[in-house]
């Protein structure tokens, strides 16, 4: 789950959203606004999610925190879909309620339902349970008030009554957060959080008045517990782990994550405050410096299926590792290579081929005479800004009036962009012209579709190629048994892939996202003293 900050006067673009996120603001004169809260993807499967057991700091110091996993089935992946991407969405934010101007990175994500790793918290004196999604895409704690009264999702989880807790103090603001699928709108508060048997005094949270959308009443969880930076709190509230190290009440600045991947083990794994566990992972962690505060964002190096380069990323591209979101997500580019690699079933771009078709062997010209790939699609009259200025087409296209008619002008733009990526590869590998053309085409039936989901032949994992990341010079693979997710039902196993489209586009994309996928193969180190991200084989 990604949690966007509000901006005075800014625009915001936004995406469905759902339980796991995906916020966006609205105009409201007497209302804090909440950002974004993105929830990306989860399509698929292995929804684990996280019932805490929560167990005191033990001897060494740590304090850990039980994960237990839950499935999924059909009908959870049906509800899924009901999460629609909303691109190009603008809204402003106010800045009532001190909310403060931030240059964080504004990141539209694909929202799905039962994104749900939850665990146990305690709010006030005595302490009142919660069980609460601990997300790395978002900074805001949020749980549902006692005066919630006209929310039907409100009368099936825990609220929170501050008349019965002693160390209650009262804020006030009003907030509301706007997603896809629904609302959530309540008020600021502040009182003790117990996480474990450690007590964060004074913690500025949101009692949720009102939770008007369907994934609510579906959750596992009652709230959610945000452990990303400040830069992107709304209001800007201190993160709970800010808190903690602020009250000396870890030992270090640090809180990792082991997501245990096996599908027979109860337990889902352990989120560790104050350090971590050297049962958790094997060999040493590779540290990649926080590129930018917010999310836990860095640069990441080039992606490879089997031995190849997908091309794409190998100058850089943004990374985020979210424990929020289940799957992968990535560029259409680098997916529909991955979903042809792997036999994914996509969906059949019209445009993209009619790109391949008209313009397929003038690409190819282009780029046997060295022209820069970031132009040539401004050159033939497809994209009118060739990655430094914008241009004029000139050109009387052969889809001009295909385009007038189109519901996305950027279409044959994009389908054009990614064709030059996929030619690109293909010359490197001294491919004949017949050959690059006819990749080019089957990528075209490759494209994800709009709800995102691909499935796989799950007879055929062991003729998948082994898809792998590059992060400071070092390789992390994923292998087809890790990558494939599997959704029972009745006995019946289908097979989707664990990537998922998603398109930032420059300066702030290209963009990853890493979801539990990822973070399941490899045990992640969020270290806020040094602000960097570790990664280490999972034990």
């Amino acid at each position: 789950m990604l949690q966007l900050p509000c901006t005075d006067g800014l625009p915001h673009h936004s995406i469905s959203a759902s339980s796991d996120f995906i916020a966006l603001p609205q105009i409201a004169d007497s209302t804090v606004q909440m950002g974004q809260k993105f929830l990306l993807l989860l399509l698929g499967l292995w929804v684990l999610s996280c019932s805490l057991l929560v167990h005191a700091a033990s001897s060494d110091g740590l304090l850990r925190i039980g994960l237990k996993k839950k499935g999924l089935d059909l009908e959870s992946l049906s509800a899924l879909k009901l999460a629609q991407k909303e691109y190009h969405r603008r809204k402003k934010c106010s800045t009532h309620s001190n909310l403060r101007n931030s240059d964080a990175d504004i990141v539209p994500l694909k929202n799905y339902l039962d994104a749900q790793y939850y665990g146990e918290i305690g709010v006030g004196s005595p302490p009142q349970k919660f069980k609460v999604i601990f997300d790395t895409g978002s900074s805001n704690l949020w749980i549902p008030s006692s005066k919630c009264y006209f929310s039907l999702p409100c009368y099936f989880h825990a609220k929170y009554k501050s008349a019965k807790s002693s160390t209650y103090t009262a804020n006030g603001k009003s907030c509301k957060i706007t997603y896809g699928s629904g609302s959530i709108s309540g008020y600021f508060s502040q009182d003790n959080v117990l996480v474990g048997d450690l007590v964060v005094k004074d913690q500025v949270f949101i009692e949720a008045t009102r939770e008007a959308a369907l994934s609510f009443l579906l959750a596992k969880f009652d709230g959610i517990l945000g452990l990303g930076f400040q830069e992107i709190s709304v209001g800007d509230i201190p993160p709970l782990w800010s808190n903690m190290a602020d009250q000396n009440i870890i030992d270090k600045k640090v809180f990792s994550f082991w997501l245990n991947r096996n599908a027979t083990d109860e337990s889902g794994g352990e989120l560790v405050f104050g350090g971590v566990d050297p049962k958790h992972y094997k060999g040493d962690h590779t540290y990649v410096s926080v590129s930018r505060k917010g999310y836990w964002q860095f640069d990441m190096g080039d992606i490879s299926i089997g031995s190849y380069s997908t091309g794409y990323c190998a100058e850089g591209c943004a990374a985020i590792v979210d424990s929020g979101t289940s799957l992968l997500a990535g560029p259409t580019t680098i997916v529909a290579q991955v979903n042809h690699a792997i036999g994914a079933e996509g969906v059949i771009s019209e445009e993209c081929k009619v790109v391949v078709k008209e313009y397929g062997d003038l690409i190819l010209e282009l780029l046997i005479a060295e022209t820069q790939p970031q132009k040539i699609c401004s050159q033939i009259g497809l994209c009118i800004f060739d990655g430094s200025q914008y241009v004029g087409t000139g050109i009387d296209t052969v889809v001009g009036e295909a385009k007038k008619d189109s519901v996305n002008s950027d279409v044959f733009c994009t389908a054009c962009e990614m064709a030059v990526v996929w030619m690109q590869n293909q010359l490197r590998m001294n491919e004949t012209k017949e050959m690059i053309l006819n990749y080019a085409n089957q990528l075209c039936e490759k494209l994800p579709s709009p709800m995102g989901e691909s499935t796989v032949d799950c007879g055929k994992l062991a003729e998948m190629p082994d898809i792998s990341f590059t992060i400071k010079d070092k390789t992390f693979t994923l292998t087809p048994e890790q990558y494939v997710l599997k959704v029972e039902q009745l006995g019946v196993t289908q097979c989707l892939s664990g990537f998922m489209a998603f398109d930032v586009p420059a300066p702030r994309g290209p963009l990853w996202i890493l979801g539990d996928v990822f973070m399941g193969v490899y045990h992640t180190v969020f270290d806020f003293d040094d602000n960097k991200i570790g990664f280490a084989k999972a034990a």
